[in-house]
């Protein structure tokens, strides 16, 4: 018997269409209905055009019908984080500042990709303005919740990719990530989320945070994320970063073992100082889990450096050459949190965000010189679970505390490595952990395979919040 369309799998969506016992009209029908009667609970999207999203999918069944899908992904829904550009949508960036008028008259290069695979924009997705902080609230659309417990929140900053996941409201969705806001998501609500290497999937407009922030697929499953990788890696000019395509087929090392590989598990990473008991008990299960496939597993730091203030000054400058010149009208629409970072990183002199620029590269490069001697480095996602709705962090009300409990995900943002994070159980209080496995730069395919790996031994996509 077949599983509803929401319980679905991208992969299992293809192969039903394929089959012809399902078409993308109907499961578009089907999963709009889903977010008209059960979003109010979550508010994960900010936009729905239905008539737009129907469209795509009667011509997705049209090329079903005829045996030409343009993908595997063709017919399959997708939700877009607002902070990525979308052809006659809106995007607002959270933020009452930005004007909805537009003009919207490009594609984001990830949404261009989707949009050639034939997949159906099933609607935006939620984010904390212009994607500052680790949890999911904006002056525009208020809060996200997580569908796990609603009183918490489903991280940041791609909250409403990883909430529509979880509340089966789609199966694949698009998220950034400058600090952790793919894998922090991912980690909270028990989905499947990568950062790809710096450069392999484009991005445009350049992130005003700079070479820190990167675009990556949001998932349930590991091939599902694998499926979305081999769309968005595909090159796009506009992007002078972008890295030359590889054509890789993302999906090819999936079964791969893990008999052999070099894991450095590093629980803290040398610096971090408060991780939940509860995490920390589950990631060392999970890392014993890899010791039982095989895997030579030594626990080691990559680094005893806490690059805390290089992230911060990076970061908090890009907020100050964001926002800092915004007339004083339209700071007073700010999210105060996001207003006081870019005051506060608009004073940060030249010559500091020099230095900080310096030590990132002798960190990136101590960095990859410890990947000669491992494939991967396994640690926690988060140093916490999901927290309340409303809170900068479970810690302490310091604007700097986002990064006191995301002390496992920035740093490899500094450093561009691939990195995933994949559930690997739950709390006693029924709330989701996630594993983030680090990989060699641009071995974005080991990534996955090592996920995969897990996601067979571990297996949690199927469990589902209650009420969703």
């Amino acid at each position: 018997m077949m599983s509803e369309p929401h319980e679905m799998t991208a992969a299992e969506l293809s192969a039903a269409y394929g089959t012809k016992e399902l078409s993308p009209v109907e499961v578009t029908e089907a999963l709009l209905g889903r977010i008209e009667a059960l979003d109010a609970q979550v508010n994960a999207f900010c936009l729905i055009d239905a008539h737009a999203t129907l469209k795509q999918a009667e011509e997705s069944e049209a090329r079903w019908t005829a045996g030409e899908p343009l993908s595997p992904l063709d017919g399959v829904p997708v939700a877009v984080k607002d902070l990525l550009l979308t052809k006659g949508w809106a995007t607002r960036r959270g933020s009452l500042t930005v004007d909805p008028n537009g003009p919207w008259t490009e594609d984001a290069p990830t949404v261009a990709r989707l949009r050639e695979a034939g997949a159906v924009l099933l609607g935006k997705v939620t984010t904390p303005e212009f994607g500052w902080k680790g949890s999911t609230d904006s002056p525009l659309t208020g809060t996200t919740r997580n569908p796990w417990n609603l009183k918490k929140t489903p991280g940041g900053s791609s909250g409403g990719s990883s909430a529509a996941l979880a509340a089966r409201f789609v199966p694949l969705a698009l998220g950034t990530d400058g600090g952790g806001s793919i894998r922090i998501p991912a980690s909270f609500t028990a989905t499947c989320g990568i950062k790809p290497s710096f450069g392999r999937v484009s991005a445009y407009p350049l992130s005003p945070f700079g070479t820190v922030a990167h675009v990556g697929p949001m998932t349930r499953t590991v091939r599902d994320a694998a499926l979305m990788m081999n769309v968005l890696t595909k090159p796009d000019a506009r992007d002078w970063f972008n890295v030359p395509g590889e054509n890789t087929d993302h999906t090819a090392r999936l079964g791969e073992s893990m008999k052999g590989r070099g894991i450095a598990y590093s629980p803290r990473l040398g610096y971090a100082k408060k991780v939940l008991p509860e995490v920390e008990a589950l990631v060392a299960a999970a890392v014993k889990r890899f010791e039982a496939m095989g895997a030579h597993v030594e626990q080691i730091d990559p680094s005893t450096d806490d690059p805390s203030e290089t992230f911060q000054t990076l970061w908090w400058a890009g907020a100050g050459f964001l926002l800092g010149d915004l007339p004083e009208e339209k700071k007073a629409q700010l999210d105060p949190g996001l207003r006081k970072m870019a005051e506060e990183g608009a004073k940060i002199p030249l010559k500091s965000y020099l230095a900080a620029n310096a030590v990132r590269g002798a960190y990136g490069s101590k960095l990859r010189q410890f990947m000669e001697r491992y494939d991967f480095i396994v640690t926690p996602s988060t140093a916490t679970t999901a927290f309340d709705t409303g809170q900068l962090s479970p810690l302490d009300d310091d604007g700097r505390a986002w990064m006191q409990w995301t002390p496992f995900s920035f740093p490899f943002n500094l450093t561009q490595q691939p990195a995933a994070s994949i559930n690997c159980g739950f709390t006693s209080d029924g709330l989701p952990v996630g594993l983030q496995i680090v990989g060699r730069m641009f071995d974005d395919a080991g990534v996955l395979a090592a996920s995969a790996a897990y996601e067979t031994a571990d297996p949690h996509f199927d469990k589902v919040p209650a009420g969703f």
